[in-house]
């Protein structure tokens, strides 16, 4: 950004642009260095910032549980130890409660999408300008920190599962069965065409109501951290004005901060169990 104080769309743009790696205008591969810049890159672009993250996260997740397991003890657990079977018992809990079939996969996948999805909303948490200055000081000229509020990463996560629901569907109901279930229900044979209309609308609204839900949620969340931010620019001095407008953006960001742990928690629960829900009408032989 230029040594000029931006302007409020120029600092809401800034804080949503991804680092995005791909083909340049001239023909080389590079970071794009403006919004124009990577929305030329086209479909191959690279967010990188989201894919750093989400790796990074989903390491410090499985670091975390394997921290504890190596630590286990039955006579003396420690912090770790118990919120880690909190965590598990609580996970096994919400399983049992939607899955009615038999796959030992259902519970790890439940744990990692779980914790996977909270620690990437939880970055959201964050003060909004921290990351992106310390990352323009390094000079990298874009950074979110926040992976949720990236379609290409909440529809990367929903796709994997529309994927596991297509696979276990066929498994568990051999292909004449799927086929049989998207072009034979509810209308039965003579209703065909209505019912592959129905059944493939359904099926394909699974991953995209997953990836929108989730990225629609965090992304208002973000905006409204931005905004609440681009009151500090506002700043007069010392009147009353100014210290009026000082403590409404400290409560205003405490306020939505609070409010925000209870909606980051909520989402990750949510995508977590939609999944399993899924994923049992997938062992289900009719839905």
């Amino acid at each position: 950004m230029s040594s000029e104080a931006p302007t409020s769309a120029e600092y809401i743009q800034h804080h949503l642009q991804n680092l995005t790696y791909g083909q340049l205008p001239d023909g080389t591969w590079g970071i794009a260095h403006s919004a124009a810049e990577a929305k030329a890159m086209g479909f191959w672009a690279l967010n990188l910032d989201t894919f750093i993250m989400s790796l990074l996260l989903g390491a410090a997740f499985m670091f975390v549980f394997y921290r504890a397991a190596k630590t286990a003890s039955a006579e003396t657990p420690n912090g770790l130890q118990n919120f880690c079977e909190w965590a598990l018992e609580f996970i096994d809990t919400s399983v049992r409660g939607s899955f009615s079939g038999k796959n030992n996969m259902i519970g790890p996948l439940a744990l990692t999408i779980f914790f996977w999805v909270f620690s990437m909303n939880l970055m959201d948490l964050l003060p909004i300008d921290y990351v992106p200055h310390l990352m323009a000081a390094l000079g990298v000229p874009f950074f979110k920190v926040v992976p949720s509020t990236d379609p290409n990463a909440t529809f990367g996560m929903a796709i994997g599962v529309f994927l596991l629901v297509l696979y276990y569907s066929v498994k568990m109901k051999g292909f004449g069965g799927f086929v049989g279930e998207l072009t034979l229900q509810p209308f039965g044979k003579w209703g065909m065409p209505v019912n592959l209309l129905l059944e493939g609308v359904n099926l394909i609204a699974k991953p995209i109501s997953l990836a929108l839900r989730l990225f629609g949620n965090m992304y208002a969340g973000e905006m409204i951290f931005i905004l609440i931010a681009i009151m500090g620019s506002t700043w007069v001095g010392f009147t009353m004005g100014g210290v009026t407008l000082f403590g409404s953006q400290i409560l205003l960001s405490l306020g939505w901060a609070i409010f925000h742990i209870l909606i980051i928690t909520l989402q990750a629960f949510i995508f977590m169990t939609l999944t399993v829900v899924y994923m049992d009408m997938a062992h289900q032989e009719h839905h």
